[in-house]
């Protein structure tokens, strides 16, 4: 009889280890960027308004979506994970957003410096998941392109050409 209590065995604990320890920064990162993301949704003012408004609205909801990914991956290993607003304040890289409204250029530079933070995260996850755990590596790769997608949707309102 298999005893409900105990994580699946999906893999050995030092393929659990490396997972959490790819992901783990990678969740942090997604955290932020839902967080400052309503942030900036709230306050972002300008011509673009509406449509930056709106687009704000979809990158929260897909980082919230991948972070809840990259967590359940871990956890489906068998680890927990820490995700906690206290935890994702002190080791994310983001940077404070400024606080108050701001112009749709300037909201859109704040966010997608945000999205590069992720992506570079991202990045050290599929390099360093692809000997280790392919499963997980196609998570991360999944969730590159779509943080990709979300990025160049905010860069064309405010690209020249």
């Amino acid at each position: 009889m298999t005893d409900i209590q105990t994580a699946p065995k999906t893999g050995s604990a030092d393929v659990a280890a490396g997972v959490a320890q790819f992901f783990t920064p990678v969740l942090h990162e997604l955290v932020a960027l839902a967080v400052n993301g309503k942030q900036a949704h709230w306050h972002v003012r300008g011509v673009n308004f509406i449509a930056v408004h709106e687009l704000l609205d979809d990158v929260v909801a897909h980082a919230q979506e991948w972070g809840d990914e990259v967590a359940e991956r871990v956890i489906a290993l068998g680890l927990p994970i820490d995700g906690r607003l206290a935890t994702v304040a002190g080791k994310s890289g983001a940077v404070n957003p400024k606080l108050g409204f701001q112009n749709y250029d300037e909201t859109i530079a704040e966010v997608v410096a945000q999205i590069d933070l992720v992506t570079e995260k991202l990045n050290a996850a599929i390099d360093g998941l692809a000997e280790l755990d392919p499963s997980s590596q196609d998570v991360a790769i999944e969730i590159r392109r779509g943080i990709d997608k979300d990025r160049w949707f905010l860069s064309a309102h405010v690209a020249k050409q």
